[in-house]
């Protein structure tokens, strides 16, 4: 029998709308007694909303930013609602990192603060709509499937819009970001310039290393669909000439249909796929009844939403990159 996931989508939006006006408040309250212009250390204070930004402006910034993610560690980013201190955090703060319509109560709440310094990592990262990039049609019937599937899921993931917001998980587009966040801190601090510049090279050659990386070890593999827990590996799997299919939408806490878990399982007989892909902040429980009942096994492909317990992202990246190469049966 197949567990589905409890889809709490509705439960976020009913708190994301009633916190509204306790950040509303809280910002005013703290407004006259904290300060956007630094820490007392004289680093630039930078409010990130979750793991991925957080670890691009503490590359780049270095040892001239003080860099904290709103989101909790391993917190599910799609999960979490800020609460009146958080918001407190971002009044605090000379600037605020994010990507637009990814957390919507962040959303809600960058509107409500002012003093630091917006940036909107969303504007420089090119965004598609989440149907439009699974990647390759290599196999028709699969990418045929795959696009039903992601179709019929459109009707759970509202939080996201029209957008897929995981860019990061495609080092060109994070490489993009980056660039964002240098322009950023530049203009805020540009006594600093000099060592901005240099640890954006630095970033920058580490995102290129990793992309070489996936193209030359994606490059000849027996298989080149795969399926995971929630549709976060759209713009991976575009710039890779892979398929993507998921057994939940864009949003992890979508619940999948009937329909929706036929369509996977006949994927996974069609392409001959041996491994379904559960991650670590949401239940496998649903992915595990796909696997079993498909006779295949489970791996982790981490969506890197959250800090890896050892390492860092170019870490948990390289990691992917050895489980897909092994999922896919990759020369």
């Amino acid at each position: 029998m197949i567990v589905m996931n409890i889809n709490r989508t509705a439960l976020r939006r009913l708190a994301a709308a009633t916190g509204v006006l306790a950040l509303t408040f809280s910002a005013a309250a703290c407004g006259s007694s904290t300060t956007s212009e630094g820490s007392s250390s004289g680093k630039i204070k930078v409010a990130t909303s979750f793991y991925p930004v957080n670890y691009l402006v503490q590359s780049v910034g270095g040892s001239h930013v003080e860099a904290n993610s709103v989101t909790p560690a391993n917190v599910e980013p799609h999960d979490f609602e800020l609460s009146p201190k958080d918001v407190t955090k971002l009044s605090s703060a000379k600037m605020v990192v994010y990507v637009a319509g990814f957390q919507s109560s962040l959303d809600d709440a960058v509107k409500q603060v002012s003093g630091p310094t917006v940036v909107n990592l969303a504007s420089s990262v090119k965004l598609e709509k989440h149907a439009d990039h699974d990647g390759d049609d290599h196999d028709h019937e699969a990418a045929a499937s795959s696009s039903a599937t992601e179709a019929d899921h459109d009707d759970h993931d509202h939080d996201h819009g029209s957008t897929d917001p995981h860019f990061w998980l495609d080092p060109t587009r994070m490489a993009d970001a980056a660039k964002q966040v240098h322009a950023a801190l530049v203009k805020a601090d540009p006594s600093h310039k000099a060592d901005y510049d240099a640890n954006l090279k630095t970033t920058l050659a580490k995102l290129t290393k990793l992309d070489t990386s996936y193209k030359q070890g994606l490059s000849q593999c027996t298989r080149k669909t795969f399926v995971t827990s929630h549709a976060a590996f759209g713009y991976l799997a575009e710039r890779y000439g892979l398929t993507q299919v998921s057994v939940s939408g864009i949003d992890p806490d979508s619940e999948p249909s009937p329909a929706d878990i036929a369509k996977v399982k006949q994927v996974v007989k069609q392409t001959g796929t041996t491994t379904i892909f559960t991650e670590e902040l949401v239940s496998p429980k649903t992915a595990q009844a796909v696997a079993k009942e498909t006779g295949a096994k489970t791996s982790v492909l981490s969506p890197i939403e959250s800090a890896p317990e050892k390492g860092d992202y170019e870490g948990a990246m390289t990691t992917n990159l050895t489980n897909l190469r092994e999922a896919l049966n990759c020369k």
